[in-house]
């Protein structure tokens, strides 16, 4: 074989760039009681605080080979947990005494119209007295692994 087989050969193998590992994790923690359209609403609610919030979790616009134009999305995935009632609840108080970015849904914003309404039903509830069903938390993975310990991933 020549050496210039050889250096084609090897060229591919050097330009394959490394697998990217995050440093950080988003999860979503849903109650397992939920209704799948349900399941689907509250994580999609969940989600989009925490581009707002966290503006280094959106990625780069998209385009495709014709150049339309997409919306960025997350630069990372997005794991998706569930629980208890009881697992929901210890998890929000973690995530809060570890003052990590979270977005959370209770039971009241299932019959409100609107984000007025959602906040207001927020408001009147006192953090321990909240009916969590979700609940979406970013930050170190080592922290946001903590958050979500005793949950499982959503099947």
């Amino acid at each position: 074989m020549s050496s210039e087989t050889l250096e084609n050969d090897q060229a591919p193998a050097q330009n394959i760039e490394a697998p990217i590992r995050f440093d950080t994790k988003i999860a979503v923690l849903l109650r397992e009681d939920l209704e799948p359209w349900q399941r689907l609403n509250v994580t999609a609610f969940l989600v989009s605080g925490l581009g707002s919030a966290v503006p280094e979790v959106v990625g780069e616009p998209y385009a495709d080979a014709d150049g339309t134009a997409y919306l960025p999305m997350f630069r990372q995935p997005v794991l998706i947990f569930e629980g208890t009632k009881e697992t929901l609840t210890a998890a929000h108080s973690r995530a809060v005494s570890r003052a990590l970015p979270r977005s959370l849904f209770t039971s009241d914003l299932f019959s409100t119209g609107n984000d007025r309404d959602n906040r207001a039903a927020v408001r009147a509830v006192s953090t321990g007295e909240l009916d969590l069903v979700g609940l979406a938390v970013y930050g170190p993975r080592n922290g946001v692994d903590k958050v979500v310990k005793g949950a499982r991933m959503h099947p």
